[in-house]
């Protein structure tokens, strides 16, 4: 068995007396790191992290994300009421479907900066750069300052990672809370106290709170690392899981248990649920619901609705999804069962072998909930499977070319030229599926082909020759070899003029919607229509588009959708002119086309059906009190989907008055609902 010596020891470890040193000479390792760190270390740290910030933020103004979150961003900035509970519109009339956590991050940001595209953008920004460190300094720890920057800059150039960090969905956000738990949890494995765990849990807790039960993927991995790793007896080891379970479940709960505690007459209807409860939201639409799809007993309104292909062991190598995310699996793969089989029979509390199967855990997890998800599925959720491939790419990687250069094992000569040679063909596979779409894919087939080539041989001949620094070049052409096709998608995605909000992903367009076939111009078909960028004259100064308007009128239609209303900047004008007191502006049948109605007009504006128009959010006895109470006046409704002969289009019709001008649009006053 081949055993290798350990990284450097730093030279504070946790839970030791560190020496006082003056405030200038830590200022100064800032930025040269720490007296153990090689030269290189910090500086190759700074040059990534601005690389990580040159991406998620270039042309930060004109960012518009994704309009859905921004309505509800926007109107938290109008309501503290619509901010806590995450309400779509000022009026709290309905929830997004997704608990506030990212929603909150943002309103914050846009109550002290101004409502705007960058305000909303910044905040991803910096958690997506803060992510990149986190991970630098949690693989640096165990696997020395090589694989931290490794690591670091592989989480950096993730394509999909870089697509929705420049967005307003809340992934990123769930991201870095992950991480801060993983980082805790292993800070808990070294110092075996408690207190890093309790607070490992309440970072899942608030994770739990950004996107609810995807937040829960790494905690079979965290228990396993804990329960095997940590430096405790046993019952110490099970003592503290249960007291950190309390603290992940408290900070789970708590905004969950208020919520379905004050009376439904009080609060907003919970979009994405079957019953008015979050609860319902937590088991159903974003949870079973994701995975089992419209076959399961709860949460059906996942509808089987996939944007990343049909599900299976292959979905992350598709057409759709390998440019997005599968780049360095097999490296990780392979580094992986490597690592593992090199940390041998080292002890239980080995610090190496507890990270790999933190990482491995992580990335292994992810990718089968991701691959057999038979619910709605879009690319960018993978980008929580980013950190595991990048960490296990870092780590494993190294310890692979220690393996290489110092094992005395022939075996062991042939195992990273061979991670660097399957990687390197899929890469240029990747790069051959979309050489039509621009020269610089083209270039990065080559350079990958070039660079892997000539890092293959030069490890083999390294390790033959005996000449380390000719294993140290090759290793630096590997790392360009693997990088050059994840480097070309995410400058792609970093430059575009017209990302998808709805669902970002990064590289040319090679599919999607219903497991495949995309719209022109981007927009993904499940039933929901795509949403523009605000037009001009919305809240904040959101730039125009031109085709806002009719990209809001194409979903305007009847009580569940679809129709032939068109809601225009003309009737948008008529609406203000009358609203006459009104909370809202009027009532429409779905979630997107409300949240672009919000963003043009900024007033309040009533989602009927939630996001797919199924959500009974809204019944005939709830409509005459709020047109009785002069709340509502205006209603859009059309002759198709769920609106014909639904008990509110047919009162709506017999009662409001039509205003001719605008096809749909009818006028309800208090007299109407006596």
């Amino acid at each position: 068995m081949t055993t290798l010596a350990p990284p450097p020891a730093p030279a504070a470890p946790e839970g030791r007396h560190r020496a006082v040193t003056r405030p200038g000479s830590r200022l100064g390792r800032l930025f040269t790191g720490a007296p153990e760190d090689p030269r290189w270390a910090r500086p190759a740290l700074w040059a990534v992290l601005v690389l990580a910030t040159a991406l998620y933020a270039w042309n930060i103004t004109s960012l518009t994300g994704n309009s859905f979150y921004d309505a509800a961003v926007y109107s938290g900035t109008r309501s503290w009421k619509a901010f806590f509970f995450g309400a779509l519109d000022a009026g709290s009339f309905i929830t997004v479907d997704k608990p506030p956590f990212a929603l909150w991050v943002m309103g914050l940001s846009a109550r002290v900066l101004g409502y705007g595209n960058w305000q909303l953008a910044l905040p991803m920004v910096a958690v997506g750069t803060g992510s990149v460190a986190l991970l630098y300094r949690m693989v640096k720890r165990d696997f020395g300052a090589a694989a931290g920057v490794i690591a670091a800059l592989a989480l950096t150039l993730t394509p999909i990672t870089v697509a929705i960090d420049r967005d307003t969905n809340p992934d990123p956000v769930l991201v870095f809370l992950m991480l801060l738990g993983a980082a805790a949890l292993m800070r808990a494995v070294r110092t075996g106290r408690l207190l890093p765990l309790v607070w490992s849990g309440v970072a899942i807790g608030f994770a739990f709170n950004t996107k609810m039960m995807q937040a829960y993927l790494v905690l079979p991995v965290f228990l396993l690392v804990y329960l095997w790793t940590a430096r405790l007896p046993l019952g110490r080891r099970v003592r503290n899981l249960a007291v950190a379970t309390v603290a992940l479940l408290v900070s789970s709960a708590w905004w969950m248990v208020v919520v379905d505690l004050i009376p439904a007459s009080s609060r907003p209807y919970i979009g994405g649920s079957t019953d008015n409860t979050v609860w319902d939201l937590v088991i159903g639409y974003n949870g079973f619901g994701r995975i089992l799809g419209a076959s399961s007993s709860v949460g059906s309104q996942g509808n089987g609705a996939s944007f990343g292909g049909s599900s299976g062991l292959y979905r992350m190598f598709n057409e759709i999804m390998g440019g997005q995310i599968s780049w360095l699996i097999p490296f990780a793969v392979i580094a992986l069962v490597g690592g593992l089989v090199l940390c041998g029979r080292a002890p239980r509390t080995d610090a190496r072998r507890a990270g790999l199967l933190l990482w491995g855990g992580w990335f292994v997890l992810h990718y089968l909930t991701f691959a057999l998800a038979e619910g709605t599925f879009h690319p960018y959720y993978v980008t929580a499977m980013a950190p595991g491939i990048a960490a296990l790419a870092g780590a494993g990687g190294v310890l692979l070319h220690r393996a290489l250069r110092e094992g005395s094992a022939v075996r062991w000569a042939w195992v990273l030229p061979l991670a660097v040679a399957a990687t390197t063909l899929w890469a240029v596979v990747l790069l051959r599926r979309v050489s039509g779409e621009g020269t610089g894919y083209t270039v990065a087939a080559v350079v990958a082909g070039v660079a892997g080539t000539a890092a293959v041989a030069g490890l083999l001949a390294g390790r033959l020759l005996g000449r380390r620094r000719l294993l140290g070049v090759a290793a630096v052409a590997a790392v360009v070899a693997l990088l050059a096709g994840p480097t070309a998608y995410s400058l792609s995605a970093a430059t575009t003029t017209s990302a998808n909000g709805t669902n970002p992903t990064a590289g040319p367009s090679t599919g999607g919607g219903m497991g495949g076939g995309q719209r022109p111009g981007g927009a993904e078909s499940d039933g929901r229509s795509a949403r523009q960028p605000p037009a001009g004259g919305g809240p904040g100064g959101r730039e125009s588009d031109e085709g806002a308007q009719a990209g809001a009128g194409a979903a305007a239609g009847g009580l569940g959708g679809g129709g032939d209303t068109q809601v225009s900047s003309g009737m948008v004008t008529y609406l203000k002119k009358h609203q006459d007191g009104a909370t809202w502006l009027v009532a429409v049948a779905t979630d997107q086309t409300a949240a672009q109605l919000i963003l043009e007009s900024g007033q309040p504006v009533i989602s009927m059906g939630g996001w797919s128009g199924s959500d009974e959010a809204m019944t005939l006895a709830k409509l005459k009190s709020l047109v009785a109470a002069g709340k509502l006046h205006y209603l859009v409704i059309s002759g198709g989907g769920q609106g014909t002969g639904t008990e509110i289009s047919t009162w709506v019709k017999q009662h409001g008055t039509a205003v001719s001008a605008y096809s749909g649009l009818y006028r309800l006053d208090a007299s109407d609902a006596g």
